[in-house]
């Protein structure tokens, strides 16, 4: 056994360390806003410790960077300039996992299932008589014991084939995942910004696959007047553009991807914040038109929709917006693919994801 001595509790050194790690949190989400940019991150800090008077003689804003580079969350690139580490990303992947998904109560994180009892390594609390072929280590102890003693008694306790109770269980199921972000100009007008949360939700649903679903797969689709995939790892460095929204595009990279995945369910889970407005054509010109819904542009993407529904992806579309037009239109789409759609805030996009990846109520779409 190992005994600790704690001689003094060092108050200032406590409060200082807390500090340290709650501008780390507020430098993480700078870092998002900013595509990234450690420098540029550390610029806004200054700005928002002068404002609420965050710095003094025992904290300085190079204390803080030294924090940082101690933590290995930042390290200087060849031409000198300050850069985040792998273990920099990681961080704030497991930080937004832990602020998205920490409501989860305990012991449901691991849980990904199919709503269906049958062969699988989930053992549920329900048990059933044994049958031929069950294997042995289903079989329930306690109640095989109970049923012995029910029917020959205590005193000539002898087990039968007849008392054998095995616990149900449950088929677990693995999944291949294509996340499509938008990143069109919209997700950043009139002032809200869209794409931070967008990003934040992509990385925590990365972090959660890798951790808990490690036979899942997760692979994230951009889509603005083209779509392209892009690395897990290079989320906190996405931003928007001036771009308009080619739906389409993006649903068509996102089939060719889940066609060369293995996973037994595939689905599609798309963020956005606008209507259709550009799609490609045969000769890989991009056609675009931002006012209305263009209806060539809203057929072409109703189309992928429903190829979509015959291939037997279902859509789950989180739509940042309660124009109406715009959510009559996510109807018709949902409608037509057989998928589901949410209308959500910003701050409440988080939950949304979860609750609909948890639940996990894929369908068999014919």
């Amino acid at each position: 056994m190992v005994d600790y001595r704690y001689l003094q509790f060092d108050a200032d050194a406590s409060s200082r360390e807390r500090l340290l790690r709650y501008l780390h949190t507020v430098f993480n989400d700078l870092l998002l806003q900013t595509q990234g940019d450690v420098e540029e991150a550390l610029r806004y800090l200054r700005h928002l410790a002068d404002r609420y008077k965050v710095f003094d003689d025992s904290l300085s804003l190079e204390d803080f960077r030294r924090y940082l580079e101690s933590q290995n969350a930042i390290a200087r690139d060849t031409r000198g300039h300050w850069k985040l580490t792998r273990k920099g990303e990681r961080i704030i992947r497991t930080e937004s996992l832990d602020a998205i998904f920490g409501g989860l109560e305990r012991g449901t994180q691991g849980e990904h299932r199919v709503a269906a009892a049958g062969e699988g390594v989930e053992r549920l609390p329900e048990t059933r008589p044994y049958e031929f072929g069950d294997a042995v280590s289903q079989i329930d102890p306690q109640s095989t014991i109970q049923n012995a003693i029910k029917r020959a008694g205590i005193e000539e306790l002898a087990v039968e084939e007849e008392d054998l109770q095995v616990f149900e269980t449950e088929q677990l199921s693995s999944c291949a995942t294509v996340l499509l972000v938008d990143i069109s100009h919209s997700m950043v007008l009139y002032g809200e910004d869209r794409i931070t949360p967008a990003k934040r939700v992509a990385m925590a649903l990365c972090e959660l696959i890798k951790s808990k679903y490690p036979k899942d797969s997760l692979r994230v689709v951009l889509f603005g007047d083209d779509a392209e995939e892009v690395s897990l790892e290079s989320l906190p460095y996405i931003g928007v553009g001036p771009f308009h929204t080619n739906t389409r595009g993006g649903l068509r990279l996102a089939q060719e991807i889940l066609r060369k995945e293995r996973q037994p369910n595939r689905q599609i889970f798309m963020i956005t914040d606008g209507k259709p407005s550009a799609l490609t054509e045969r000769d890989g010109t991009v056609y675009k038109n931002p006012f209305g819904l263009d209806e060539r542009v809203v057929n072409k993407t109703l189309d992928e929709a429903a190829n979509c529904r015959r291939l037997g992806i279902p859509i789950t579309t989180f739509m940042l917006t309660d124009d109406p037009v715009l959510v009559e239109f996510v109807e018709r789409f949902t409608e037509i693919n057989r998928g589901r759609a949410y209308f959500s805030r910003p701050d409440d996009l988080g939950s949304f994801v979860l609750v609909d990846f948890m639940r996990n109520r894929r369908r068999t779409v014919r």
